[in-house]
């Protein structure tokens, strides 16, 4: 793609902005799936050729540098997809100003590598964090390509960009693992993940930043990319104390075992609720505010998240243990033990992320991050009260933060549109009792029916989870069915499906086009690429 014309102008985009936003969902959900079954992959070879202290030795390093990395993708897209004016020379001076702190950055951040390492009392990590300092700098480099390549609707070859970098560095890593690198072969994998990304986004846009030269506009985007990266700074300090807090009270085994549990519960939530994120907050931000319809189609989209949220939940802490075993092999057992405590999170987790919707479809990210700073102090105190009891007191204080949050969450994001919170509960109130009881039921029956399976044998956990997830899962459609006194949340969920399917052409406009007309269809995507995206997900950002 040429992103400028002749002139230096952004050139515009080709074809129905509505159909290309809904579009766009359908390949972010589509990647976002290859995605996971990369990492799945890589998961199950490299945790058989490498220890939990190699991966808690890096997951010490990545939790600083991650947040360094994201200075640009977290504030200067934003900036570059909300703009109403784009040309070539703006866009030059946000590349070469981006690329500069990140050149910094990568500098400070290896040579603070000996006081990370004195902070975990570990000398392995002054190393890490050396090899792990160019990521921050290779990541600068691709932000403005795909930042353009995302406002010319091109989202399918960005996202085929993200799974080939990610597939890249994922064999690299393996490949290294193999030959015995230890640790080092994650270091590898890390760094090759943003080296291969911005190579393709520069084969992918073609354009080549001019120098740096006085533009209107250039302080006020800087500006603005400097507030959502504060909104994103202050909400990857609660999402990543926990790891400063395991790896610094116990050591890198314990962060090793910790960590590799929450990535099974972040990820469970990180790759269904961010893509229907998309979709929410461009048809929200059309509609009026607090209307009956923007009303009707939010509690919708909770009640597709609850039903989905509260059943993914109950069966991974039912299964989920097993499924680490399997997946991770025997010497994770300890991971498998920590998640458990994690699983009773994952659907009221699917509907927590959901209130940033209302604060960016409002245009009041402000109050998104004042709530951004309640939730960081909040989560932190359940953090330090948990740690006496080791990674396990954690993973229930990650559990708890979110059951307390959620009904204050959404009750200070719809005080603007005079949303109270009985609608919310009343949307998701059912699924919950129906994931509670098929979980219970479900759990009666596997230590009743299945104790007798070897509690270390794969082919028994395998045997497990088939059969305990297909019990809880009839059980949990039976309840919902009855709750609901009919077939609706089935069909509600069907619908969506189908609408976001990328490949199949539209035969009428979807339910979220629906709600609007032609010219607001026309502008749906202001929507899509909202402020604070990257940091709305649950995940980390890590692999």
């Amino acid at each position: 793609m040429r992103p400028f014309d002749a002139s230096g102008a952004f050139r515009p985009v080709d074809g129905e902005l509505g159909r290309l936003a809904l579009r766009g969902a359908g390949a972010t959900i589509l990647s976002s799936a290859l995605a996971l079954g990369v990492q799945v992959i890589a998961t199950v070879i490299l945790a058989r050729i490498l220890t939990p202290t190699d991966f808690g030795l890096v997951a010490m390093v990545t939790t600083f540098s991650l947040l360094l990395a994201n200075f640009g993708l977290n504030g200067f897209t934003e900036a570059v997809l909300q703009s109403e004016r784009m040309d070539r020379f703006l866009a030059s001076n946000l590349f070469w100003i981006n690329v500069g702190v990140g050149a910094l950055l990568s500098v400070v951040f290896a040579a603070a590598g000996s006081l990370l390492a004195r902070f975990y009392g570990n000398p392995l990590v002054a190393h890490v964090a050396v090899g792990v300092a160019p990521m921050i700098f290779l990541t600068s480099l691709s932000v403005l390509h795909l930042a353009l390549l995302k406002r010319a609707m091109h989202f399918s070859v960005t996202s085929i960009n993200d799974i080939v970098s990610s597939t890249a560095s994922v064999a690299i890593a393996i490949c290294f693992g193999w030959a015995g690198w230890g640790y080092w072969a994650l270091v590898l994998g890390a760094i090759s993940a943003p080296l291969f990304q911005s190579a393709g986004a520069w084969i992918l846009c073609s354009w080549v930043p001019s120098l740096p030269r006085r533009v209107p506009g250039t302080a006020d985007m800087a500006r603005f990319a400097i507030n959502v990266y504060g909104r994103f700074s202050v909400n990857y300090a609660a999402r990543n104390l926990d790891n400063l807090l395991v790896g610094w009270r116990f050591n890198a085994q314990a962060l090793g075992f910790y960590k590799k549990a929450y990535d099974l519960f972040a990820l469970s939530a990180g790759q269904l609720v961010a893509p229907l994120a998309n979709v929410a907050v461009s048809a929200l931000s059309r509609l009026k505010r607090g209307s009956v319809e923007y009303q009707r189609y939010l509690l919708s989209a909770l009640e597709v998240l609850a039903f989905v949220g509260m059943g993914l939940g109950a069966t991974l802490t039912l299964v989920g243990a097993d499924v680490i075993r399997v997946l991770l092999g025997p010497r994770w057992n300890q991971a498998g033990q920590i998640f458990t405590f994690f699983g009773p999170g994952i659907g009221v987790m699917f509907l927590y992320y959901a209130h940033g919707w209302i604060h960016l479809s409002i245009g009041r990210p402000d109050r998104w991050f004042r709530w951004s700073i309640i939730e960081c102090v909040f989560t932190s105190l359940l953090f330090v009260v948990g740690l006496p009891w080791g990674p396990v007191g954690v993973a229930v204080a990650w559990t708890t933060s979110f059951w307390i949050l959620v009904i204050p969450a959404f009750s200070y994001a719809g005080k603007p549109i005079h949303l109270g919170v009985g609608p919310i509960v009343k949307a998701a109130w059912k699924y919950a009792i129906a994931s509670l009881a098929a979980g219970v039921l479900s759990y009666l029956f596997r230590q009743r029916v299945l104790p007798a399976m070897s509690d270390t044998d794969s082919i028994g956990a395998i045997m497990r989870i088939v059969i305990v997830s297909t019990v809880f899962g009839i059980l949990y459609i039976c309840a919902v069915i009855a709750l609901h006194r009919g077939y609706e949340p089935l069909h509600q969920v069907g619908r969506l499906l189908r609408d976001m399917v990328p490949w199949t052409s539209l035969p009428r406009p979807s339910a979220v086009l629906a709600a609007t007309s032609s010219s607001e269809r026309d502008g749906i995507v202001s929507g899509l690429w909202s402020p604070d995206q990257q940091s709305d997900q649950p995940g980390r950002g890590d692999s």
